[in-house]
């Protein structure tokens, strides 16, 4: 088999492997409550029940994260106005589950990084966020446990318990004028939702 051979048949798988992660992406995003839903400007209250049914909407959180290409995902952004939050900070970390959060502690350092949202597909705005954070919450047995945290981590944390207190990252965006609209619709045109936010 020719080397141009070759180099065809892996473009063509590569293009295949695209669009099952771009349909897997949009099968995951339909389970998630999207920007003007008033839930998500809703303040979630305490999980008080720890059991088998917590871990399978944990589990169920987890899927629609990962195949969502998410980092972090929060009960409310699935319907749900529970304390509870998923995460995975880095390819390489382990997706991890917090009930009941809260933020114990803030750094006075910041940083701006860009930041998407899985109920805002598709658009990504500059947030300022503290660089260094703990947090404390309950693990899916309800035991008490406290994460210090940095980086992306720190960042996803904070923008997830947000979504708990009903605040959006779009609420915190320092300039309005780092919007983007990542990827474009196919004629190149913001979608209606888009271009209302940009307004």
């Amino acid at each position: 088999m020719s080397d141009e051979t070759q180099t065809q048949e892996r473009d063509t798988e590569e293009r295949r492997l695209e669009v099952e992660t771009l349909e897997r992406r949009e099968a995951a995003l339909a389970h998630v409550v999207k920007f003007g839903d008033p839930v998500l400007k809703s303040k979630a209250s305490p999980v008080a029940r720890f059991g088998p049914e917590l871990r399978s909407e944990v589990e169920r959180m987890f899927e629609i994260m990962r195949d969502g290409l998410g980092v972090g995902l929060a009960a409310t952004q699935v319907g749900a106005l529970r304390r509870l939050l998923v995460f995975q900070a880095g390819p390489d970390g382990e997706p991890s589950a917090l009930v009941n959060p809260e933020v114990e502690w803030l750094s006075e350092e910041t940083a701006v990084a860009e930041e998407g949202c899985l109920s805002l597909p598709r658009v990504t705005m500059d947030v300022e966020r503290p660089l260094f954070a703990r947090f404390s919450g309950r693990d899916l047995e309800g035991a008490p446990i406290a994460i210090e945290a940095a980086g992306l981590e720190a960042r996803v944390l904070q923008h997830e318990i947000d979504h708990l207190d009903g605040i959006l990252f779009t609420d915190r965006v320092v300039d309005k004028d780092t919007l983007k609209f990542l990827p474009p619709k196919p004629d190149g045109q913001p979608t209606a939702r888009e271009q209302a936010l940009a307004e």
